[in-house]
């Protein structure tokens, strides 16, 4: 007699390469009605939009917002993402025009238990490998531009000093997109003086640097340049702030590295 047994139930990632994906540009013209030439495709299934197309969209009427909060997962993993992707595509089955706005996950939580943060399911964005590894490459930006501000603080401090920070009270710390619990404290510049002064220093994970907040804040390249350039990096003995722009890091941070190019094609929508 054959097993009464059902099937055992798909994985996450099997469903999603079981998947059968539409390439993003016609899909964009198609159901969106976004013109191809305010398309910036990343292969045949991820693309962003131009701010310039955004501007179009001044005169359209607003539609409506649902803002999902934060929530406690429950024990086999459903949690904000996949109740907003299972919300989006409910109200796509019942007619409505409905588009999803996630933040790209961290990197991090992919390599543990969390696993990755694509959603879960059958409710689930895809190329859910892409999207938990490297996407477009917009952390891999980030977490440069971050840690360029943390070469130039110590460099500057090295080449004498002229902003006045006081060691203690360098704010600014490094990023790296791991969980890596040995990196969270950490003491820089040891092997002589020509590595620069020894100090405490640290490691956060990408998501949680002052560049990705100002990234998803900005409106324009020179928005870009002007937040990067007012954040606070350290104090002077008088307690005094330093910003970024007193060492004149935000100009290399924005426009005069190859971080410009990422940064300019990622300000906008980035979906999938």
């Amino acid at each position: 007699m054959p097993s009464s047994k059902s099937a055992a139930p798909l994985s996450n990632i099997e469903i999603a390469q079981h998947a059968k994906m539409k390439p993003i540009v016609p899909l964009a013209v198609e159901r969106l009605g976004i013109p191809e030439k305010h398309l910036q495709p990343f292969g045949h299934y991820k693309a962003k939009i131009s701010l310039d197309y955004c501007t179009h969209l001044d005169s359209r009427k607003d539609g409506k917002l649902i803002l999902v909060t934060a929530i406690s997962p429950t024990p086999a993993g459903e949690g904000k993402t996949t109740m907003t992707v299972g919300l989006g595509d409910a109200l796509n089955q019942i007619g409505k025009k409905s588009i999803i706005c996630l933040r790209e996950p961290a990197l991090g939580p992919v390599f543990g238990m969390k696993g990755g943060a694509a959603g879960g399911g059958y409710a689930q964005v895809v190329p859910m490998e892409d999207i938990n590894l490297h996407f477009t490459g917009d952390f891999s930006a980030i977490a440069l531009a971050n840690n360029l501000l943390a070469a130039l603080i110590d460099n500057h401090i090295y080449h004498g000093n002229a902003a006045g920070f006081d060691v203690r009270r360098i704010t600014w710390r490094r990023v790296v997109d791991v969980n890596d619990r040995s990196l969270r404290d950490i003491t820089v510049g040891l092997g002589g003086p020509g590595n620069g002064y020894p100090r405490q220093d640290g490691f956060d994970i990408v998501v949680a640097s002052e560049v990705m907040a100002i990234f998803c804040l900005a409106s324009s390249l020179k928005d870009l340049k002007e937040k990067l350039g007012k954040i606070v990096v350290g104090y002077t003995r008088e307690h005094k702030p330093i910003l970024a722009r007193d060492i004149k890091a935000h100009g290399a941070m924005a426009e005069k590295s190859p971080v410009k190019w990422r940064l300019m094609s990622s300000i906008g929508t980035t979906w999938a």
